[in-house]
């Protein structure tokens, strides 16, 4: 294969034209994206794939920039276009004034679009429902650069590469990383020079003409994590019905949504985990694969278990200063080769750099041993949580006060490495950064989750090392209690970290959410978090912002300053609800829901903070992902919670505690699973539960969620 790189600039400047957004992270907010891991496509609302982020893109790789349908001379009006699940759309336009006798339109053009792993392929139908004869020549434009992601994410225009052709359609190439373009039936001309495909049609009364293009695209060694088989799913879909018909669709898009995420374990291909998202993010990400699987532990154990098993054949084994490798520490993302963004930020193919990982990967292996995860499977993967555990104590905690921090000490890696992890993101309360190194608020909640649940699975499977690790949760607790509670004007909370010197960071954050339920809080501690949580300046009303209104520093349009993420919502929901706090939890779902109705079902990565005081639907965060895993998989975590819903199978028992269900009810929520059993689960519409469940567990009905 010809791997020489011919290339040219896909974009003319034009006098006059706008401001160039060279430089500058693409926007997303009005596109269309079409997924099936490890492939996507973004495109306008028309259609047409053409600038920015726009795309067909496979494992990291841009395969085409462009692809464009026009006709000659004759302007197509689109008038439709729309996703179909998540991994196919469908776009209409009108060849406006061709065949037309009156007003009405006569030619139309459908474009239809599917993916499926490594392919794009498009329909194209043209149907004249006029009475005339007509003639005109269509013109398909293709055109692509191979760009790598981190290129695209940057801005950075890139040279296209020059086509070859064939009879049927168009190749390009570049080192290992080769696509082509098939048109069927053959195009009338083909100009490679110009990524062409030319076809002239001409089209009787009530006559259609159909053209089918197929872009293949590959890396010559396979996927680094390819897709699994369609009939995979290792979950159980779930079907709701309930009195508010936004709750039912958010749950339909999601498990759409969801099922296009997945991908395999080149290493072992039975094991399944979560993308993060498309299109930034579209790997394996430690932090996100894990809540997201945990989010749909109520669906199942087996997403958690390929989770599990992915990461833990990636856990740190050495200290490697430059991907901040330790032993037992569980990995930040893995992409197939460095990502170079720019001389102060770069990141090697298999990145360690997070903070939290960690014990929320203990914490995952506990709550899926609870939700019913096979004792053999729990027990296999015990080495790898002592090791995680360990790496708490000896690498988390490196100066020995008791807290798990981070520092960067490469200066190309991410500053901060918790799931806030933009370089604004911890600040004092008056606008000022926090130097490193940092320890998060949350993330001594999940260590402090991590060393109970660990020390629960040490004991229940006759390990040592229980009694010591209950220890050191309490400690921490204890630890927490001195040093990071501060007060204002309403009263005390906890600052969202200590800095370098120790001191907390007093900025208010939507960090409590993290904390409540976990069992590092007293019931005091928590109702003081509720009732912040429940105050507008965090409840925006679309959901929590991540950084209060009333901070120096705040901006409904920032990453981690203001904007709105839904995970990180849902997470406070099921928090207010573990603790005992329902109609603090009910004001933040109801919010979802209405965010979730003004994106169509498919809530992003994150939106912006305005709220509802001045607008009645969100605004989009322009560069945001969107399916984004742990976003979709939220709408479950506010299922389970509006439910109460919690397993504990190792002791036989299921609790089902309805806390603020009435907005929803009546309700019934099929295809749920606890210990690889269906349940179903209705609540009349006077609050009466009715519970399928599997043979053998005690169900335990209450009227809200326990404290």
């Amino acid at each position: 294969m010809d791997t020489t790189v011919k290339t040219h600039d896909i974009t003319n400047s034009v006098a006059g034209a706008a401001p160039s957004a060279e430089g500058l992270q693409p926007f997303l907010h009005d596109a269309v994206v079409t997924l099936y891991a490890p492939s996507f496509a973004v495109s306008h609302a028309d259609g047409q794939i053409d600038g920015g982020a726009d795309g067909f893109y496979h494992g990291d790789s841009r395969a085409l920039a462009r692809l464009t349908v026009a006709a000659d001379g004759i302007a197509i009006a689109p008038v439709r276009g729309a996703l179909d699940g998540a991994d196919r759309a469908a776009f209409r336009g009108v060849l406006r004034g061709l065949g037309e006798d009156t007003a009405d339109p006569a030619v139309t053009l459908h474009r239809r679009r599917a993916i499926t792993s490594g392919r794009l392929e498009e329909t194209l139908e043209v149907i004249n429902a006029g009475g005339q004869n007509v003639r005109f020549r269509l013109i398909v434009t293709a055109a692509t650069d191979l760009a790598l992601m981190e290129r695209v994410k940057t801005g950075d225009t890139q040279p296209a590469v020059t086509a070859t052709a064939f009879a049927g359609g168009l190749d390009w190439s570049r080192g290992a990383f080769a696509v082509r373009l098939v048109s069927t039936p053959e195009p009338t001309a083909v100009d490679p020079a110009a990524g062409r495909l030319e076809y002239e049609i001409e089209l009787a009364p009530g006559a259609a003409w159909t053209a089918v293009l197929r872009c293949d695209a590959a890396h010559e060694d396979g996927d680094q994590f390819p897709a699994p088989p369609a009939d995979s799913v290792p979950w159980r879909v779930p079907a709701l019905r309930s009195a508010d018909r936004r709750f039912d669709h958010w749950i339909d898009q999601s498990a759409a949504d969801l099922d296009r995420l997945r991908l395999t374990d080149s290493e072992a291909p039975e094991d399944q985990f979560l993308a993060a998202g498309a299109p930034w993010f579209l790997t394996l990400f430690g932090r996100d694969s894990l809540w997201a699987a945990r989010m749909l532990l109520p669906l199942g154990t087996g997403l958690a278990a390929g989770t599990l098993r992915t990461l833990a054949r990636r856990q740190g084994t050495a200290s490697d200063p430059e991907s901040q490798e330790q032993p037992g520490k569980i990995l930040h993302e893995v992409r197939r080769a460095a990502q170079e963004f720019h001389d102060s930020f770069a990141l090697p193919p298999s990145y360690y750099g997070t903070v939290d990982a960690t014990p929320l990967w203990v914490t995952l292996l506990h709550d899926s041993w609870r939700w019913g995860l096979a004792p053999e499977q729990v027990e296999q993967l015990l080495p790898n949580a002592e090791s995680a555990l360990a790496w708490m104590r000896d690498h988390g905690d490196a100066d020995g006060d008791g807290f798990l921090k981070y520092i960067d000490l490469t200066g190309r890696g991410l500053a901060n490495q918790g799931w806030k992890d933009s370089g604004d993101a911890i600040r004092h309360r008056d606008g000022r950064l926090a130097a490193a190194p940092i320890a998060l608020c949350e993330v001594q909640a999940y260590a402090y989750e991590a060393a109970r649940g660990g020390a629960a699975l040490l004991r229940a499977f006759g390990r040592p090392g229980a009694d010591e690790w209950e220890e050191w949760a309490e400690r921490l607790a204890d630890r927490f209690r001195a040093h990071f509670w501060v007060e204002d004007e309403r009263g005390a909370y906890p600052a969202v970290a200590l800095d370098r010197d120790r001191k907390p960071v007093d900025s208010v954050t939507s960090g409590f959410g993290h904390l409540l339920g976990t069992g590092l809080l007293n019931q005091e501690e928590s109702a003081l978090l509720a009732a912040r949580l429940s105050s507008p300046d965090l409840d925006s009303g679309h959901g929590l912002r991540t950084l209060s209104s009333d901070s120096v520093g705040y901006n409904p349009y920032g990453y981690h300053i203001g904007s709105i993420w839904p995970h990180d919502t849902a997470i406070a929901v099921h928090g207010l609800v573990r603790a005992g706090f329902p109609d603090e939890a009910a004001s933040l779902a109801a919010g979802l829901l209405t965010a979730s109705a003004g994106f169509d079902a498919r809530l992003p990565e994150l939106f912006a903070g305005h709220g509802v005081a001045t607008d009645a639907w969100p605004s989009p965060y322009p560069a945001s992902c969107r399916p984004q895993a742990w976003a979709a998989a939220s709408s479950v975590l506010v299922l389970q919670s509006v439910l109460g819903l919690s397993a504990d199978v190792p002791a036989g028992t299921l609790t089902v505690a309805p806390g603020f269900a009435e907005a929803y009810r009546p309700l019934t929520v099929r295809g749920l699973d606890v210990a690889g059993g269906r349940l179903d689960i209705s609540v009349d519409a006077d609050g009466t539960a009715h519970i399928e469940a599997p043979a053998g567990l005690e169900v335990k009905r209450e009227h809200q969620a326990p404290r």
